[in-house]
């Protein structure tokens, strides 16, 4: 994955060079190599947004849609059993792979754009990065729990930096967003050329609206890091949420989201690329008996889509791929629809549909939260170019119940159901904060099983009902750095969790 990932970003920098202007080089160095630290803001971050998006929209999103339960290991295949029975050590590129590429590509490039944008005083560089640089911390955070934050990204000064804890960096990079967000990156509107280095919102075209859409993104991440908080800091939590409503914050009112991708080899949809074309066949995830059972007991026409076929779909049970000769019906699963262009969605609207609904829901008595998941469903719905209102009306109407639990279940399964493809890493991280869709100790070949509910696999590793909460720390951190903290089972919480 990591060469993949590498000429992904050639791709970017390929596409910046037109675009951005010439600078001389040294004579004695290698115009094919130059250094990064002589990479200007215009190259640094896009290469950056790419290398981000790549892990969380490529093999992160693979294994936190199994986790999830959207999809599983084909029984003729074996790329990711050790991913679906939750066997994945600190060898495995599943985690190698994700940790030292958004450390030494993603976050390296973000805190060098930052630098260099504080020194130029170029506050709409310094917006865009803080806010990529937080996203990407996030998903680390939420991946390990903890990690080097207050003495990394310190270009070789420090080789053995501290791991900071997970609430520690949470409010570190909310202050750090607060603070670029107080700076002037309006007046100095972006030219063409750097409106076109942004993969993210650049295809709105002027200045004033891709820089609107960054201060939308950064509120909306602020939200989403608040609610992931309220369980383990339910007091700040909510003063923070309360204070982005005060203060009258805009949130996303279109998709975040990274959609340059074509179908051509090492240039599309990352999790396309790594799932098939890398691997040379599209039969390695199968239909997840877990989520096909719940969308065929709604008749839920999202199975077209997601698998490319109506309810209901041929699937797998989750994890079952040992099970092929008990199952014959397995061999005619359907393989996840996953397209060569498809976007990455860093936070898509249907998503800030759902956290606001939930905010409004335990913050303001419920007032407006039905709205909200109403748009939320019916977002994730037309994003597909399918009609929700029939379901919204019925089976998914919002329960108004005097009970918050099932307002909220409501709500988080909805956001599960919305989640699937090259943003499946999100459902694995909300069903660790929520606790939905429930985890149920039946079987899904049981009598009694609920649809949808999350089962643990027959093959697992860790033992009934220890269901995967985290990633342990890379081999080779350990071996390198004295500060890793002593390894703890996969399914050990993080700091935020339910």
């Amino acid at each position: 994955m990591k060469n993949i990932i590498r000429k992904t970003q050639v791709l970017a920098f390929s596409t910046l060079l037109i675009v951005a202007s010439c600078k001389k080089l040294d004579i004695n160095q290698s115009p094919n190599n130059p250094p990064v630290e002589s990479a200007t803001v215009e190259t640094l971050f896009p290469s950056a947004v790419i290398s981000t998006v790549s892990r969380t929209g490529g093999d992160l999103s693979i294994i936190g849609g199994i986790w999830a339960q959207y999809w599983t290991q084909n029984n003729n295949s074996s790329q990711f059993r050790t991913v679906d029975s939750y066997d994945v050590q600190a060898t495995s590129n599943f985690i190698n792979g994700p940790y030292a590429e958004l450390f030494s590509g993603a976050l390296t490039d973000y805190q060098l754009g930052i630098t260099k944008s504080v020194a130029a005083q170029d506050w709409r560089y310094n917006l865009m990065n803080t806010v990529m640089k937080a996203y990407t911390y996030q998903v680390l955070v939420d991946l390990f729990d903890k990690v080097p934050y207050s003495e990394a990204l310190k270009a070789g000064a420090n080789l053995q930096p501290k791991f900071d804890d997970g609430y520690t960096i949470y409010t570190s990079l909310i202050a750090e967003i607060d603070a670029a967000l107080a700076k002037d990156y309006k007046t100095n509107p972006l030219t063409a050329a750097q409106i076109k280095t942004d993969f993210v919102f650049g295809k709105k075209g002027t200045s004033a609206a891709v820089m609107a859409s960054w201060e939308k993104f950064a509120n909306t991440l602020k939200l989403k890091m608040y609610l992931r908080m309220v369980n383990a800091k339910p007091a700040e939590a909510q003063a923070g949420i309360l204070k982005l409503y005060q203060d009258g914050a805009k949130f996303l009112d279109e998709d975040a989201k990274v959609d340059i991708f074509v179908d051509v080899p090492n240039k599309s949809n990352p999790f396309y690329e790594y799932n098939f074309r890398r691997l040379n066949t599209p039969d390695n995830l199968k239909a997840s008996s877990t989520f096909t059972s719940w969308l065929n007991q709604n008749q839920d026409p999202r199975a077209e889509v997601y698998y490319g076929k109506p309810n209901p779909v041929p699937s797998i049970n989750q994890g079952d791929y040992l099970g092929g000769s008990a199952h014959p019906e397995y061999n005619n699963a359907v393989n996840v629809v996953v397209n060569a262009t498809d976007a990455v969605p860093l936070i898509s609207l249907d998503e800030a549909y759902f956290m606001q609904a939930e905010a409004r829901l335990r913050y303001f008595g419920g007032a407006g939260a039905e709205v909200l998941y109403s748009d939320g469903v019916e977002t994730a719905f037309s994003k597909l170019g399918l009609d929700g209102t029939t379901l919204l009306s019925t089976t998914y109407k919002y329960p108004g119940s005097a009970d918050e639990k099932e307002n909220l279940e409501a709500i988080i399964v909805q956001k599960w159901a919305s989640l699937f493809g090259s943003h499946a890493l999100e459902a694995f991280f909300e069903q660790n904060r929520t606790g939905y869709p429930k985890t149920t100790t039946l079987y899904s070949t049981e009598a009694g099983y609920t649809p949808g509910q999350l089962v643990y696999t027959p093959n697992g590793v860790t033992g009934a009902g220890n269901f995967p909460r985290r990633f342990v720390y890379p081999d080779f951190e350990r071996s390198r750095n004295s500060n890793t903290p002593a390894q703890v089972p996969i399914y050990t919480k993080v700091w935020w969790a339910k």
